[in-house]
């Protein structure tokens, strides 16, 4: 089971190193916009490097809308990025699930998922594996509670398609932690990457705000049991830089050799 952190995107391996981190997540471009990622001039070294790395999307993208002006530039980026991670060897691309507007049909966001994979397919299809990640707010959202992914995995049952567990999300959106890995993968038969987050927000407050491990409102030891019932890759996306990120993994590293109730 390899853990690390979300880190900087300026040089990778370097954060890294300081945070004794296996695995690293990292943005391509700005998280808040619409621009392509460039090709990097550290690829040859994020290539021979022997940690893993993941990608996050933009969190500007969300394919499930109905608005045309969204929708469309959403799935080009998320194509972009796909492209750009194969680029730099990345083992998967984290993006949100997305969600419709308020009176809209959540059934029509569901299939624009699928239209998603379709478009991609027509273009040779994602050159990395694609993870959807579940959310922590949004009545309107297609991956905040666990009846909304089941449709979601429906639509989109004829393609690829891996999963992100956030822990924080989770708990923020209204699902249990203790039971959640089997009920999850009840739904998608998989997980491949765990967000190891703590939350600032209450259960079911529809907030995400990441906080250490040992901080927040979830018992630590419940995001211990869901990595362990997971078996999935590790990533804190908590704050704290490298001293707050490196005492999580810390953390994680020792309680995973102890025992802890089943997720």
């Amino acid at each position: 089971m390899r853990i690390g952190a979300h880190v900087d995107s300026t040089d990778p391996m370097a954060e890294a190193t300081a945070r004794g981190a296996e695995t690293v997540q990292f943005f391509l471009s700005d998280p808040q916009g619409w621009k392509a990622p460039k090709p990097r001039e550290d690829t040859k070294q994020l290539l021979a490097a022997e940690v893993d790395l993941y990608v996050h999307a933009p969190y500007v993208i969300n394919v499930a809308t109905l608005n045309n002006r969204i929708r469309i530039p959403s799935r080009k980026l998320l194509l972009g990025h796909a492209q750009a991670a194969a680029a730099i060897g990345a083992k998967g691309l984290i993006v949100h699930g997305g969600h419709v507007g308020a009176g809209d049909d959540p059934a029509v966001g569901f299939d624009n998922w699928r239209k998603t994979f379709a478009y991609a397919a027509d273009s040779g299809g994602f050159e990395v594996p694609v993870l959807i990640e579940n959310t922590a707010g949004g009545d309107n959202a297609c991956a905040r509670r666990l009846d909304a992914l089941a449709r979601l995995w429906d639509a989109v049952a004829d393609y690829e398609v891996g999963f992100c567990l956030d822990t924080c999300h989770a708990h923020a959106g209204g699902e249990e932690l203790l039971g959640l890995v089997d009920r999850v993968k009840a739904i998608t038969g998989r997980i491949d990457l765990v967000h190891a987050n703590n939350s600032k927000g209450a259960f079911n407050s529809g907030q995400d705000r990441h906080d250490n491990l040992g901080g927040g409102t979830i018992d630590p030891e419940l995001v211990v049991a869901v990595i362990r019932a997971a078996g999935a890759p590790v990533i804190v996306e908590t704050p704290g830089g490298v001293d707050g990120q490196g005492a999580d993994i810390a953390f994680l590293r020792d309680r995973l050799g102890a025992g802890s109730p089943a997720a």
